[in-house]
């Protein structure tokens, strides 16, 4: 009888091992996101065009409601002025920030995929302009200090964001999205769109890995437009991590929060 016992204990333990594996692969499926609403509790999965219907099954089992995104999630490698990471590929400048403890030093933020590790180059128009100080892989988020080699002069980087219409939209302070939050973002492939803020504290599953903490918009995106700003007027929000869709028939857009770490890296608008 205890040989019995000891076996159905086994057995059940390692379907609840199975069952536990089960959900967690599901949601760390690539091309899915997650996140909650903070009223309801509701869970809520956006899937893009790679996820198939068996797995479309499975996720309606573990989520309140499944909403299919455009095309397929990316992250859109190709504030709002171009940047070439290690001369490797085209991003987007997300904020220009100053430091709060050391005068007269200039960064800028952008997304941690957009770079290379800490101490790589970043160039724009054929100059390097300065190296990457920090960059967090699991919130997509870069900090890039303003270094020219010796002899350059670069050209001024206020505290704005490109609106691509011949004018700058200065960033006074950094506030955190809310949903329902009227948006709007900067890039160097499709200049400025607008949008609403749909999610906060998205999981987003890439299929290069996985990024936390994530804001969501309609403001639609495309390669290139990576790493560049999401802000409302005067207070900047975030930096473009990816997305799905592109900007002819319309998609969503995911971006890594910024105030967070302002005070961690003691940098500021100015």
């Amino acid at each position: 009888m205890r040989r019995v016992v000891a076996v159905l204990v086994m057995v059940v333990s390692l379907l609840a091992v199975l069952a536990a594996a089960r959900a967690q692969s599901v949601e760390t499926l690539p091309g899915t996101a997650w996140w909650t609403d903070p009223v309801t509790g509701e869970r809520t999965v956006a899937v893009d065009a790679s996820v198939g219907e068996r797995d479309l099954r499975r996720l309606a089992a573990r989520a309140g409601t499944v909403v299919r995104e455009p095309g397929v999630r990316r992250r859109s490698i190709a504030g709002g002025d171009a940047i070439v990471p290690g001369g490797r590929y085209r991003c987007t400048v997300g904020f220009n920030v100053r430091s709060t403890t050391t005068p007269y030093r200039y960064y800028f933020l952008t997304s941690g995929h957009c770079v290379g590790p800490v101490g790589s180059t970043v160039s724009s128009g054929g100059t390097v302009i300065g190296t990457v100080e920090r960059r967090l892989d699991p919130r997509d988020l870069a900090l890039v200090r303003y270094v020219p080699p010796a002899g350059v002069v670069l050209p001024p980087h206020p505290s704005a964001v490109n609106r691509y219409n011949g004018t700058l939209q200065p960033i006074t302070a950094f506030g955190t999205a809310s949903v329902g939050q009227a948006v709007q973002r900067s890039g160097s492939t499709t200049g400025l769109r607008g949008g609403t803020v749909t999610a906060v504290n998205v999981t987003v599953n890439y299929a290069e890995g996985t990024v936390y903490g994530l804001t969501r918009t309609t403001a639609c995106a495309e390669p290139g437009d990576s790493g560049g700003p999401l802000f409302a007027t005067t207070t900047g929000l975030g930096t473009l991590s990816g997305g799905s869709g592109n900007c002819t028939a319309g998609g969503v857009s995911y971006f890594a929060p910024v105030l967070p770490y302002l005070s961690l890296w003691s940098v500021g608008a100015y």
